[in-house]
């Protein structure tokens, strides 16, 4: 296992979680760390939405993107207090809504986590206003190549 701060997608451990997601039809797996804790997606950061917060895991035990940083800055654009702490899968189960964040992925509404619905099983309106507030910040400041 690679230490969180160094990205590679040829981390063992996250391509063996994320072909056994695939066999059992699922996209994407979410990664523990040792004490059973939500850490991060095989390849993407992991963030779920209650109430009014916006929560991520800290990025002690996974990879601070830079996507992660903005949605955490976009939260209060979009009405929600950012936070970053321990959750469990529970938390993830309870969530109103649930989304990844990396790079490629900008963010992808996440619907359901081991069968059980996020929410109403359908991608949240915050999670939809994020995917807005970052495009317009995309657009808005992208740099040409």
């Amino acid at each position: 296992s690679l230490r969180p701060s160094i990205k590679a997608r040829n981390d063992p451990n996250n391509i063996m979680a994320r072909v056994e997601a695939n066999q059992y039809g699922a996209d994407e797996a979410l990664m523990l760390d040792i004490h059973g804790y939500v850490s991060e997606a095989t390849a993407d950061n992991f963030f779920i939405v209650r109430n009014h917060t916006v929560t991520t895991p800290w990025s002690s035990t996974n990879l601070p993107g830079v996507t992660r940083e903005t949605i955490l800055e976009l939260a209060p654009q979009v009405g929600l207090d950012p936070e970053e702490r321990l959750f469990t899968l529970y938390d993830v189960w309870a969530a109103d809504e649930a989304f990844i964040t990396g790079t490629a992925a900008e963010i992808g509404p996440v619907v359901e986590v081991d069968g059980r619905p996020i929410g109403d099983g359908k991608p949240g309106p915050r999670t939809k206003a994020f995917m807005k507030a970052y495009r317009d910040l995309v657009n808005s400041t992208g740099t040409p190549i």
